[in-house]
């Protein structure tokens, strides 16, 4: 099955979808700042990133943004994940490189579609 990393800095988000993706068969790394979500991603090379754009350290935009720069991890597909449902954030994290985007609370079903379709067009 596929290899997610979860970049949240909120512990109880970060229990709630790893448990979930774990329960659908997923292999869940996470990281806890943006910053340690690019290292890591860069380690493990994930086939998806559900990056939250609220975070310490390195902020998802500038997370996002470093990734997409990066020839090692530009083509993994990120999904930012953000409780600012504005258009103009879903502008923004659109520019800075994201292939998707969700609003929190997290609704798991439009969520994992989300991935799903990623995932798919990805490993095809």
């Amino acid at each position: 099955m596929a290899r997610i990393l979860l970049v949240e800095d909120n512990e109880m988000n970060r229990d709630m979808l790893s448990r979930r993706l774990i329960r659908k068969g997923f292999t869940v790394d996470m990281a806890v700042d943006g910053r340690q979500g690019v290292e890591l991603a860069s380690a493990i090379q994930p086939d998806l990133i559900l990056m939250d754009l609220s975070l310490p350290v390195m902020d998802g935009w500038d997370a996002i943004r470093a990734l997409k720069a990066d020839p090692g991890t530009r083509n993994i597909p990120v999904i930012a994940l953000t409780a600012h449902a504005m258009t103009s954030d879903r502008t923004r994290a659109f520019e800075a490189g994201c292939d998707d985007f969700d609003t929190k609370p997290v609704e798991w079903t439009r969520l994992l579609g989300k991935i799903e379709a990623l995932l798919s067009s990805s490993l095809a």
